[in-house]
């Protein structure tokens, strides 16, 4: 399955009439004939770096989870299109106040019935900056939002159980598709009596829940059982969900292999040369929206102000990204021109200034020389990574051409876990670069700026600020048509690519394996993540 490019959504000025989403769109996988409802599908993870609170959750191994076990007003098709989960309609005549009708029947799983105050209390929550919840800015284009001090979303209204109205700061047409992010999902009331407990025994409302307090072995595995009362368009044709935790892909591989684990949704590059012969009846490789790159903090001395630009432009101009995703990920990969995704509409190749992601040694090496210039460059060059996502092959292979074009020391430096080198990040202890990316929350080309780039944003780790972006950011989230949009949206990416923020690197496809023995109806949705529900066991 290949994923198409998608508009940006499907109801942006469709009509000159009201903006409209309602009805269900999508389905869910039949059942093979031998397969068992009740057995649960292995699969790989990583440790969760916070507890599981939705507007708090931002990295992989946590929002895979998160989206397991809530439902939020909509969520996405395996290629990207919106569908309906908790809401009946949304709707609007001018793109600033909608209106959101809900669903009938929707429960938690303590059966609290899930209401407008449902979504309105933990949409509140998410944006009170006193929170620190690293999703705030999702909600920064809702009336009241205030991300320098503690205020309510004013223009958050509950009308009834079943109604609720959001009053935007401008026009956003294609603001509901955004909604299936993680971020805006439902809370119960247990959630705001003692939040940090909530977050280690989440209850949702998703097509999964917890299999029983204490399923979550930190630094092993979770095990999930299906949600009986979930009805959603995602309902699970299976018994449920034991994510492992490993400390390597190839641990992970070799136990698809040995037959003790389903399914794996990255193939390390230690089998990139084998995994298709290894598993001739059950891979994938398909484009998905994952961008990889990796980050300098401005904090370091060396990689801020005029030397700083100068440094990261030698240091991107010094990566021969093609002979890299040809040789180390085996055409898995493919050299970036941006720093979004080739599966999202508005991608482009033409932008002005994408030269410096372009290998060009005898330039990075004036660059350089520019910036000793400035002031003379000492100590070792190196690149932070976490060690159980499968990241040596290619963070060795991008620190020796910089090495050897450069002329100047360098090496990996591999952490044990994701979370624990994010947590240097937040805490600013890093002593070099840092393995970067992202994977896509939901399909648009804002969703792939905005949380990174923008001043404040909760992903922004190194503290860009540039206040021309953020004026782009804006004109294009309150254009009237996605072409303008779109426009504003390549503009911005025009300034990042003079700043370098961020050194991108390449595209990633879906490179997964599953045992064939065990499972089958295995299938990847638009942002790389297995369609859990959909795989049939037995």
């Amino acid at each position: 399955m290949r994923i198409k490019r998608l508009g940006v959504v499907a109801i942006a000025f469709a009509a000159a009439g009201a903006l409209t989403l309602s009805g269900c769109a999508g389905g869910t996988a039949e059942p093979a004939a031998s397969s068992d409802a009740s057995a649960i599908v292995s699969t790989n993870g990583s440790e969760p770096q916070n507890p599981l609170i939705p507007t708090n959750t931002t990295e992989t191994g946590g929002g895979k989870i998160v989206t397991s076990l809530f439902a939020g007003l909509v969520s996405y098709s395996a290629t990207g299109e919106i569908q309906n989960e908790v809401a009946d309609s949304i709707e609007s005549d001018d793109a600033t106040t909608w209106t959101v009708t809900l669903k009938d029947g929707w429960t938690f799983t303590n059966d609290e019935p899930v209401t407008a105050e449902s979504f309105v209390d933990a949409w509140n929550y998410g944006a009170l900056l006193s929170n620190a919840q690293s999703s705030s800015y999702f909600f920064d284009d809702i009336v009241g939002y205030d991300g320098a001090a503690d205020s309510e979303l004013t223009g958050l209204k509950v009308v009834d159980d079943k109604t609720f109205t959001v009053e935007l700061a401008s026009p956003e047409a294609d603001w509901p598709l955004r909604l299936g992010y993680t971020a805006f999902s439902p809370l119960p009331k247990a959630a705001f009596a003692d939040m940090a407990a909530f977050g280690e025994n989440p209850i949702g409302n998703g097509p999964y829940m917890l299999a029983s307090d204490g399923a979550w072995t930190h630094e092993v595995k979770i095990e999930l059982v299906t949600n009986p009362a979930y009805d959603g368009v995602r309902k699970p044709v299976n018994g449920g969900l034991s994510i492992v935790f490993y400390a390597t892909q190839d641990a992970a591989y070799a136990d698809v292999q040995g037959g003790n684990l389903d399914v794996l949704d990255a193939v390390p590059d230690s089998a990139f040369q084998t995994y298709q012969s290894d598993f001739p009846d059950s891979y994938v490789n398909q484009p998905a929206a994952v961008f990889q790159a990796f980050n300098m903090p401005y904090y370091l001395a060396h990689w801020s102000g005029d030397e700083g630009k100068l440094r990261r432009a030698a240091i991107s101009m010094s990566i021969d990204r093609k002979e890299i995703t040809d040789v180390i990920f085996q055409s898995t990969r493919t050299p970036a021109t941006d720093f979004t995704s080739p599966v999202i509409a508005g991608y482009s190749d033409q932008l002005k200034g994408a030269d410096v992601l372009e290998f060009n040694a005898t330039k990075a090496k004036e660059l350089w020389a520019e910036a000793d210039a400035i002031s003379p460059y000492t100590g070792t060059f190196d690149i932070a990574y976490n060690a159980d996502g499968g990241h040596q092959g290619w963070v060795d292979a991008v620190i020796n051409s910089i090495k050897n074009t450069l002329g100047i020391d360098a090496v990996g430096k591999p952490y044990p876990t994701f979370a624990a080198a994010l947590d240097d990040r937040e805490n600013e202890k890093l002593t070099g670069a840092t393995r970067a990316g992202w994977q896509g929350d939901y399909p648009s080309l804002y969703n792939f700026l905005s949380p990174l780039y923008q001043t404040g944003a909760g992903s922004n780790y190194e503290g860009y600020s540039s206040a021309e972006f953020d004026t782009l950011l804006k004109e294009g989230a309150a254009a009237s048509s996605v072409e303008a949009a779109t426009a504003k949206y390549q503009q911005a990416q025009e300034v990042l690519l003079k700043d370098l923020p961020t050194i991108p690197l390449w595209y990633s496809n879906v490179t997964a394996v599953w045992s064939a023995d065990t499972v089958s109806n295995v299938a990847f949705g638009w942002d790389g993540v297995p369609l859990y529900s959909e795989i049939t066991k037995g």
